[in-house]
């Protein structure tokens, strides 16, 4: 009968800062004590089922540490000596370091390496990490158990709470460190464990180890790539309700990481998917996947994750060294080879750094400033500035601050319309509608919000379907169907400021502007309520759709499949606008959408363009829009 000892573990040596730091919500701890002669016990960091964490000073050479206190009565002496055992043999940036076992008369003692920051199930929690983060830290856990594995122990308890995220990374120092090696077993002659007895967490266990077999460095390394996969995918699809309903999913194929994230590099994705196989003889080591993690670095999003000091504040972590440290790791992460840009040639933009981030912004505040313009122009009377400089100002403020810039400018532009000198309170309110949902369909993506203008102008040249092709670039699924929605709002509304027709036509009720731009009632009835009570609004979704299926019908890897799955892919949207027309017919102005046909074509030629442009050698498995 097997013995599981599934317990949750301890976060050793770890001190959470800012405002949720657990010193915090562990009140009544006693004052400073003094211990084996040596260490001050300053603060209570936390406790578990094997003891109390205390943040200490070593007052012989005069450094903080962290003391794991375990009472003697509780008869865990052999685990936290089987720890010491083990961290003893280590000597790496990745791994917290064990400085002494000692005990008294009522505890024993654990001192080590004090680490603060924040473990990756925190950071999980909080959603402050991004694809690029989990990245570096996988190759950091690479690296430490490599490290530990040559020195024949395995850490046997790889999860989330057993990986620290570091607050301030000296250089060198690493990126996060493995905590915790409480089960370790220290490879010898001899098993660790009992015949059946099994020891770590079950959620994360390899299928041999809850077997009761003898683990082996393919153990970590399963574990290690399930911590991964739960961290791109936001589930761990081992755990269940209870222990054993988790125990009956071990051992059973897992979906595929490509399956639940399309978007992330295919050789990234198979390089986890190897190392999730159940056969151990089958997961690479942990230098290969390491490879892996490193050659799909630069390729992944950074956005909302640790780079951004709005992130590092909200989860209480310092941001000037850490901005420094990320920005260098991303571009040691370059292939030593020239990086090369969109057009074959040698780019130094081609690597995700300073450059390319210039390049970005200046791109969207160059958009979102001629919008303003065109706004300014075109919806109002003349206004009594200067329009140019309203639009310079704005493309700056975008340019610098993305989003708040954006949302400065509609509301500036808003302002003015409603204002008495314009009195345009009704083109106001449907400016506001096509504004309102972007944010909301594309958080934290603000170098992409002056995007879904490009699908009017599209329309005004009978192209408007090519906009889901330019949607398409986008990074993520929902950023893809977001897009798409967003130019799709932006198109129809369109249609009612400029009374063309530039898809299917304004829905039947739709007034021109002229009878509704001073009257914020007549806008609502006469150019919104028509859009919300007719299947106006329908290809909103068909566009949503098309943008996010359009990257796994073109992969950028042969051109063979890649023109087959544009064809296929041109001749459904060429379909479904199709019908749509026919649907929208007695609701609309025209019964067919104009550049059905040509649209279509243009959308796929633009991903297939992007595919064939930016290989996947280069790292890049579909093409796609990196957003800030």
């Amino acid at each position: 009968m097997k013995r599981f000892d599934s317990s949750l573990g301890e976060e050793v040596g770890t001190l959470p800062l800012g405002s949720s730091d657990p010193t915090e919500a562990l009140p009544g701890a006693p004052g400073p004590r003094l211990v084996l002669g040596r260490y001050r016990l300053e603060r209570r960091l936390g406790a578990g089922g094997f003891g109390v964490v205390w943040l200490g000073w070593d007052e012989k050479l005069e450094r903080e540490v962290a003391v794991k206190a375990i009472p003697r009565e509780r008869g865990v002496g052999e685990r936290v000596e089987r720890e010491a055992r083990a961290a003893a043999r280590l000597n790496h940036p990745g791994i917290v370091g064990v400085y002494e076992l000692a005990s008294d008369v009522h505890d024993v003692y654990l001192v080590s390496e004090l680490v603060r920051g924040r473990t990756l199930a925190e950071l999980l929690r909080a959603g402050a990490i991004s694809d690029r983060d989990v990245a570096r830290i996988g190759q950091a856990l690479c690296e430490a158990l490599e490290h530990a594995h040559a020195r024949g122990v395995i850490h046997r308890d790889v999860k989330p709470q057993n990986v620290m995220v570091v607050a301030e990374p000296a250089a060198g120092a690493g990126f996060a460190k493995l905590t915790d090696f409480g089960v370790a077993h220290v490879v010898s002659g001899d098993s660790l464990t009992g015949t059946g007895d099994v020891v770590g967490t079950l959620a994360y266990m390899a299928p041999e180890q809850a077997d009761g077999e003898r683990v082996t460095p393919a153990c970590d390394v399963y574990s290690m790539a399930l911590t991964l996969y739960e961290a791109w995918t936001g589930t761990n699809p081992v755990r269940a309700g209870g222990p054993a309903a988790t125990a009956r999913r071990l051992g059973r194929p897992l979906p595929s990481l490509a399956a639940m994230r399309r978007d992330l590099p295919l050789e990234l994705c198979d390089a986890i998917d190897a190392g999730l196989d159940p056969d151990p003889a089958r997961r690479p080591d942990p230098i290969g996947l390491s490879a892996a993690l490193r050659a799909a670095e630069p390729d992944l999003a950074d956005e909302g994750g640790l780079v951004e000091p709005a992130t590092l504040r909200r989860v209480g972590l310092p941001t000037t060294q850490r901005r420094g440290f990320l920005r260098r790791r991303r571009i040691a992460a370059v292939p030593e080879e020239e990086p090369r840009g969109l057009l074959g040639r040698a780019d130094p933009f081609a690597a995700p750094g300073f450059g390319l981030r210039l390049a970005r912004r200046a791109g969207a505040g160059v958009l979102g400033g001629g919008l303003v313009l065109a706004a300014l122009e075109a919806l109002g009377p003349e206004p009594p500035f200067s329009t140019l400089a309203a639009a310079g100002v704005a493309a700056l403020l975008i340019a610098l601050l993305p989003r708040v810039g954006w949302l400065l400018a509609v509301a500036g532009v808003c302002v003015w319309l409603a204002s008495p000198d314009a009195d345009r309170q009704g083109t106001a309110l449907v400016v506001a509608a096509a504004a309102a949902p972007i944010p909301l369909l594309l958080p934290r993506a603000g170098l992409l919000w002056s995007v879904p203008v490009l699908a009017p102008l599209l329309g005004t040249i009978a192209l408007a379907p090519a906009f889901v092709g330019v949607a398409a670039l986008a990074p993520t699924s929902w950023r893809r169907a977001g897009l798409a929605a967003c130019g799709f709002l932006w198109l129809v509304l369109g249609e009612a400021l400029s009374g063309e027709s530039l898809l299917f036509g304004a829905p039947d009720g739709t007034l021109p502007r002229a009878d509704w731009e001073g009257s914020v009632t007549g806008a609502a009835s006469n150019a919104l309520e028509p859009l919300l009570t007719t299947p106006a609004l329908g290809p909103l979704l068909v566009w949503a759709a098309f943008a996010v299926v359009l990257p796994l019908a073109v992969r950028g890897r042969w051109i063979a499949l890649d023109l087959i799955g544009a064809g296929l892919w041109t001749a459904g949207l060429i379909v479904a606008q199709v019908a749509l027309g026919d649907v929208l017919a007695a609701d609309v102005a025209l019964d067919q959408a104009r550049g059905a046909v040509a649209g279509a074509i243009v959308a796929a030629l633009v991903v297939l363009s992007v595919s064939r442009i930016a290989p996947p050698a280069e790292g890049l498995r579909a093409p796609r829009i990196t957003t800030a």
